[in-house]
């Protein structure tokens, strides 16, 4: 666990948020179990995404992961599916800021990646959008990056708290202004 990155998490760390800065996004391929990984995340100042889309057992694994996270005081959210999310009595993280019938839960989170995403994320009512990647990231190798300065003037005129997504450690989080940056998110910098 990249301890540069949880010290960056822990300074943001206030009263006043109602989302925690550090999230660990599980990735059916790099991190196939990820309950070893969410059960080591600092008590009470981490989130979960919870992907694992193609997993058949999804649901079994969203019940040990929603296990681990009441018991460590995490949020748990899950990827598209509104239904197992309130199963689970976590929030739905939505993709691009697309909605999908039926009705949400309270607590959303949202992907995107670029305007348009986080203007559908705005509507769609989430409480954070996590923008990527900002950097060259292993989930993508040799894929585009937004950068500093784009991740920047996109977060600026979200109209939202933004996070950051995309080749997030210790050292890189530090390029982005913590006024725009309200959160962060990993998946091998907290998977270690």
């Amino acid at each position: 666990m990249d301890v540069g990155l949880i010290a960056w998490a822990r300074r943001r760390l206030s009263g006043s948020e109602s989302l925690p800065p550090l999230w660990l996004f599980t990735d059916s391929a790099r991190l196939p179990d990820p309950c070893a990984a969410v059960a080591r995340l600092p008590r009470g100042m981490c989130g979960v995404v919870l992907r694992h889309d193609a997993d058949p057992e999804r649901a079994a694994l969203g019940r040990r992961l929603a296990a681990i996270c009441r018991a460590r005081r995490l949020v748990l959210v899950v990827a598209g599916d509104a239904r197992l999310a309130a199963a689970l009595h976590a929030g739905v993280h939505l993709r691009g800021g697309w909605r999908r019938g039926g009705k949400l839960p309270r607590l959303r989170t949202s992907s995107a990646h670029d305007g348009a995403e986080l203007r559908r994320a705005r509507r769609a009512g989430v409480g954070l959008a996590f923008l990527s990647p900002v950097f060259s990231t292993a989930s993508h190798p040799g894929g585009a990056s937004l950068g500093v300065a784009r991740w920047c003037r996109l977060a600026r005129g979200a109209g939202l708290p933004v996070a950051a997504l995309g080749g997030i450690d210790g050292q890189s989080i530090r390029r982005l202004p913590r006024r725009l940056c309200r959160a962060a998110a990993a998946i091998g910098a907290l998977a270690g």
